[in-house]
């Protein structure tokens, strides 16, 4: 199981999901700290913006952080839930997850996913940039990206509430 939450979130969902992997997406200098029950060796920081072209002053998500990504959740014994935030919960925490979930899914189709992901979230609008690698890095031939356009731009909201993402259908 994955859970997905937004920064404000991290702590409540670490307790209570008892998660012990946890993925960070955040902006480089956006205030974080890591909640106790995480041990340093189970928490992945990718400093990235939530843009999806070049911008100046930015970081573009890009390749090299989905293949970091996909290694750490690989990893993942899965034995208690992987928890994966960003700031809102609604674009970067919510590409990575269907990302991840269709990497540790691989048989798991791309429409089923995304629709599971959109009646779980409401809100989610993932990053596009990040599916397009995660795509093209598992040899998804466009299905990922046909799929999250599918199912649009999520609704408007400051902050995503946070929801568990199963890996297997």
């Amino acid at each position: 199981m994955i859970h997905v939450c937004s920064i404000t979130k991290v702590a409540q969902a670490v307790e209570q999901s008892g998660g012990s992997r946890l993925v960070t997406l955040l902006t480089a200098g956006t205030p974080f700290e890591r909640p106790a029950a995480i041990d340093p060796a189970n928490h992945l920081f990718l400093s990235m913006n939530d843009i999806v072209q070049e911008q100046d002053g930015m970081v573009l998500p890009g390749r090299e952080h989905v293949e970091t990504m996909l290694e750490f959740a690989r990893a993942w014994d899965r034995t208690t839930p992987l928890v994966i935030h960003c700031f809102a919960g609604i674009s970067r925490s919510t590409a990575a997850a269907y990302i991840c979930a269709a990497a540790l899914a691989p048989g798991r189709d791309e429409a089923e996913l995304a629709r599971t992901l959109r009646r779980l979230s409401p809100s989610a609008t993932p990053n596009a940039r990040l599916v397009r690698h995660g795509d093209a890095i598992l040899g998804r031939n466009g299905r990922m990206v046909a799929a999250i356009e599918s199912i649009g731009r999520g609704a408007d909201a400051f902050e995503g509430a946070p929801f568990f993402l199963p890996i297997d259908a």
